[in-house]
């Protein structure tokens, strides 16, 4: 690559850096705020939080990465029409694939970033990250455990936690069991560890009492514990089976669904999904031949860019339209599925085409020996 090639692609990572890492932050920020409210609603860390964001961070990256490569071309090409750099280059007699080639090169590395994020790294985080939240979603620590309120997982079950430090520490534990209705029992603890079993949740409560009144008799009776363990497994629903979305599979997985019911009703739905993934990656050379296509093809104005920039904006906006469609096409019937491909494909052969064609030139033939020169005397 010459010294020329190297500076502007030296200019394209650094601005899509910038770009990409400002869209991921704004991103993430924007997409935190259903979990704050998810943290917040269940009581735990803010380590949590970030636990979770960190999970979605490559699925962000799948949609920053497109946007910030054609930022990237438009803004830097730009500046060297601006600054009449691209003019200057071209005088000196380098060609348009010398100059166009940097772009074309930070595209064929992002695609390369791009397909195993798409197929390998934004499913396993994805699946952390439904995982993690399932967990928290439904541990009774999380769920039925808060702090200052009189939780009720169950019609005749009602705990009160006056505070929570850390993982499972409890903190003043009050629980009232009536689901024996004849011998209600009452438990005061200092404090206590709410600990997760195959059999469900385990409550192990330090240093208390427990009350238990015979309604038949009326007797209280009334003892003192340094360990007692109240066993809360009936009111946990941790067995429950979960179904494995679209967006957590792996690519075999996609392409060939499993025999479950659920499997086999959204087997084309699945089998749609598989195939975005590998055709989304394409859509960046697309996109990139697009914003090079409209600042090194045609006349240079001085007046500025602004027109084709909007226009390679609108032309990339159809293509992403188009490909949505198909997608959501794809996903009611199999037949569509070449056509997910052809779009991409199809495209990126007719902006090459335009881009690198040689430019015609028409040439005046010289006039034969014998003949005199036109205006000639």
């Amino acid at each position: 690559m010459r010294a020329i090639s190297r500076y502007i692609f030296r200019q394209l990572v650094i601005a899509t850096l910038f770009v990409a890492i400002a869209l991921t932050i704004i991103v993430s920020l924007f997409g935190s705020l259903r979990l704050v409210d998810f943290i917040i609603n269940r009581g735990l860390p803010i380590s949590v939080l970030f636990e979770l964001i960190a999970f979605r961070v490559p699925g962000f990256l799948t949609i920053v990465l497109p946007v910030a490569t054609v930022a990237a071309i438009l803004a830097v090409y730009n500046r060297l029409l601006n600054d009449s750099e691209l003019v200057v280059m071209r005088a000196s007699g380098i060609s348009q694939w010398s100059v166009a080639a940097p772009g074309v090169g930070l595209a064929l590395c992002i695609m390369a970033i791009s397909f195993p994020l798409y197929l390998y790294v934004t499913p396993l985080m994805y699946s952390n990250f439904k995982a993690q939240q399932f967990d928290y979603r439904n541990a009774f620590g999380s769920i039925l455990l808060q702090e200052r309120q009189f939780n009720t997982p169950g019609d005749q079950f009602t705990v009160y936690i006056r505070k929570r430090e850390g993982p499972g520490e409890l903190r003043g534990i009050f629980a009232h069991d009536a689901r024996d209705p004849n011998k209600p029992v009452t438990y005061l603890a200092e404090r206590g560890i709410a600990t997760q079993t195959d059999q469900g949740m385990r409550v192990v409560m330090f240093n208390g009492s427990q009350q238990l009144i015979d309604r038949e008799t009326g007797r209280l009776t009334l003892f003192y514990f340094d360990q007692y363990s109240l066993d809360l497994g009936a009111l946990t629903k941790n067995n429950e089976v979960r179904w494995i979305e679209p967006q957590e599979r792996f690519l075999p997985d996609l392409l060939r669904p499993g025999d479950s019911a659920n499997d086999q009703f959204y087997s084309t739905q699945l089998i749609a999904e598989g195939h975005r993934r590998i055709t989304a990656p394409l859509y960046i050379l697309t996109y990139a031949l697009v914003g090079l296509l409209a600042l090194l093809v045609g006349d240079f104005n001085r007046r500025g860019q602004t027109t084709r920039i909007l226009g390679a904006i609108s032309l990339i906006a159809i293509l992403q339209l188009a490909g949505m469609s198909l997608f959501n096409l794809s996903r009611e019937t199999l037949a569509v599925i070449p056509l997910t491909y052809a779009l991409p494909i199809g495209a990126t052969g007719v902006l090459a085409y335009f881009l690198f064609r040689e430019p015609r030139t028409t040439s005046t033939p010289l006039p034969s020996d014998g003949a005199a020169a036109p205006g000639g005397l």
